[in-house]
C-alpha cells in the first residue's frame, strides 16, 4: 500500500484540515481564558490556584495537540498516537472538572464545556475508521 498517497488522499486531507480547525479553536479559546485569568488575576473568587493550574495545563495540551496534529498530517504515525490518546484524556479531564461541584468557577465550567465540545470532534475524527485505517497501515 502506498501511505504517502494515503496521507495525501482528499479524505485524509479533509479529515486533518477538521482536525486542525477545531484544534485551533481550541488553542484559541485555552489562550484566551489564560489572558482573562491573567486579568482577572486579582478577582480572587474567580481566579483560584487550581484556575491557573487548569489554565495553564489546558494551553499546553492545546499546543501539543496542533503539534501532533501538524506531524500526523505529514504521515507519523506516533504524533496521530499521541493525538488521539491526548484528545481522549483531556475530554475525561474535562467531563471530571465539569463534573466535581465547586471545584471550579461556573464560568471556567463553562470555557470548559466549549473546549471539551471542540475535542469531541477531533476525538470523532481521529478515532474514525478511515484516518485508523491509514495509518494502521503504515
Amino acid at each position: 500500500m502506498n501511505t504517502s498517497t494515503e496521507i495525501d488522499g482528499q479524505t485524509t486531507r479533509a479529515a486533518f484540515r477538521t482536525v486542525r480547525g477545531l484544534i485551533g479553536g481550541y488553542l484559541a479559546l485555552s489562550v484566551l481564558t489564560l489572558v482573562a485569568v491573567v486579568l482577572l488575576r486579582n478577582h480572587h473568587s474567580m481566579v483560584t490556584t487550581p484556575v491557573w493550574v487548569r489554565t495553564s495545563i489546558v494551553v499546553a495540551s492545546s499546543l501539543l495537540m496542533a503539534a501532533f496534529a501538524a506531524r500526523a498530517a505529514r504521515g507519523s504515525r506516533r504524533a496521530f498516537l499521541r493525538l488521539r490518546l491526548v484528545s481522549a484524556i483531556m475530554v475525561v479531564a474535562i467531563v471530571v472538572i465539569i463534573a466535581i461541584p465547586g471545584s471550579f468557577p461556573a464560568w471556567l465550567k463553562v470555557e470548559q464545556g466549549v473546549c471539551g465540545l471542540l475535542l469531541i470532534g477531533v476525538v470523532v475524527v481521529v478515532n474514525g475508521k478511515h484516518l485508523r485505517s491509514v495509518f494502521a497501515a503504515r
